[in-house]
């Protein structure tokens, strides 16, 4: 118990603050292979490139102890292109939906006519089109575009950002918000429970208080003794808390575990699942809309190729292939601990993309929802502090176990000897 505490004396410390596991994120794009077919109202044919894999540094800054039993702290990523892990680079070309235009498209889709053929005419002197060939790095990192300047002054506060615009931009060498958690040294059960994100107890995104709680904690580690029911997390990529249930029990390199997996409520709508009903609006089950924490773009995370969700996502496209091997997620923790020894979170990303009465430019396209990308995010305990790990929580116990039962047994003469005398 003493370990398992946010306390700088304790051994798990060090690990909280720069963790040792190597991660890595590995990117898979889907390319559209027929975008002029699309235009006319084609289904859209996909190709799944990569993957682009990514080595994932994270470490703590500005640690502050407060006097109610919680420690604040900004975690920063940093990413760095592997070349040999990845099936391909990052200047290699691939065809995807103009993103920032189709989603300015359907964002002004109710604003009035003379603005949606304003920005139409300007689209086509810039020589905007509906789908664009850019390389990964561009779409990852960010690419110059004289589109975002242009809807700044078109439609002022649509898109509050400047500058250059990628999909990864605000990951790389930046945090996740200000967590505030409980350190344990008063009560161990509240060990790494989140008390606040970002000065706030619950957040303002969603339709209703129980989808607006910050629940769990921040996803690195939970509290010991865990059960096999579920735990949770606050994730800010997904605007939400997200409660994963128990699966199995298992071992990692002799390591006891316990599985936790993404029930099929977690993105479901709220027809099918009625509590999820304050992240609405809804589509499809198996897609969360996310337009209210992504400055109102038409975007909806996932799971890859839409496993779980309602198979007419994965039939309104070409090229998918859900499968619970590939493309569901999972978190293998040690129970004793709360520590995870080996996890695989994986997300997709995608646009809603149809045609919008005025902007020429969205052709015929039918309405559909687009995948993007998915992206995995991987690492496991391994090395000196695997070592560390199995001989503290694994070795030694399982030794002291034994000795209690040799020390039993050897006792048992002396216990038989000690009556006899004393009869």
């Amino acid at each position: 118990l003493q370990n398992v505490r946010i306390n700088p004396n304790s051994i798990s410390f060090s690990m909280w603050k720069d963790i040792p596991v190597p991660f890595y994120m590995s990117v898979y794009f889907f390319e559209v292979l027929n975008p002029k077919e699309v235009l006319q109202g084609a289904k859209p044919a996909l190709s799944q490139r990569g993957p682009y894999v990514y080595r994932e540094f994270r470490y703590k800054t500005n640690i502050t102890f407060h006097d109610n039993d919680t420690v604040s702290f900004l975690e920063y990523r940093q990413l760095f292109f592997q070349p040999h892990l990845s099936n391909g680079t990052e200047e290699e070309y691939i065809v995807v939906p103009n993103i920032l235009m189709m989603g300015a498209a359907v964002m002004m889709e109710h604003l009035p006519n003379f603005l949606k053929l304003l920005l139409s005419g300007t689209l086509a002197g810039l020589k905007q089109e509906a789908f664009m060939n850019r390389t990964v790095g561009e779409i990852m990192w960010g690419y110059d575009d004289p589109l975002i300047d242009t809807i700044n002054a078109l439609v002022p506060g649509l898109i509050p950002f400047k500058g250059k615009f990628g999909l990864f931009l605000q990951m790389n060498n930046s945090n996740s918000g200000l967590f505030t958690v409980y350190t344990g040294m008063k009560n161990i059960s509240k060990v790494h429970m989140v008390d606040s994100w970002n000065g706030l107890k619950k957040v303002n995104y969603w339709r209703s208080s129980e989808c607006n709680m910050i629940n769990g904690t921040s996803g690195e580690m939970w509290p010991p003794f865990m059960s096999p029911t579920s735990l949770e997390f606050y994730s800010p990529d997904a605007c939400r808390s997200m409660t994963l249930v128990y699966e199995q029990s298992g071992k990692f390199e002799g390591v006891p575990t316990y599985r936790f997996v993404a029930p099929k409520t977690l993105f479901a709508n709220g027809t099918d699942y009625p509590p999820n009903e304050g992240f609405c609006p809804c589509m499809q089950s198996g897609i969360q809309n996310v337009s209210s924490c992504r400055l109102n773009a038409p975007m909806f995370i996932s799971h890859p190729h839409f496993y779980n969700a309602d198979p007419a996502l994965v039939n309104a496209v070409e090229g998918l292939h859900p499968s619970k091997d590939q493309h569901a997620l999972f978190l293998d923790v040690h129970p004793m601990t709360g520590i995870p020894m080996n996890c695989s979170i994986k997300l997709q990303l995608n646009l809603y993309i149809k045609k919008v009465s005025g902007i020429i430019q969205t052709g015929k396209i039918e309405p559909v929802v687009l995948p993007l990308l998915w992206f995995a995010e991987s690492g496991s305990i391994e090395g000196s502090v695997l070592n560390q790990f199995y001989n503290n929580l694994v070795l030694i116990p399982t030794i002291l176990d034994y000795l209690q039962y040799i020390f039993l047994g050897l006792s048992v003469p002396f216990i038989i000897s000690a009556a006899v005398l004393m009869l």
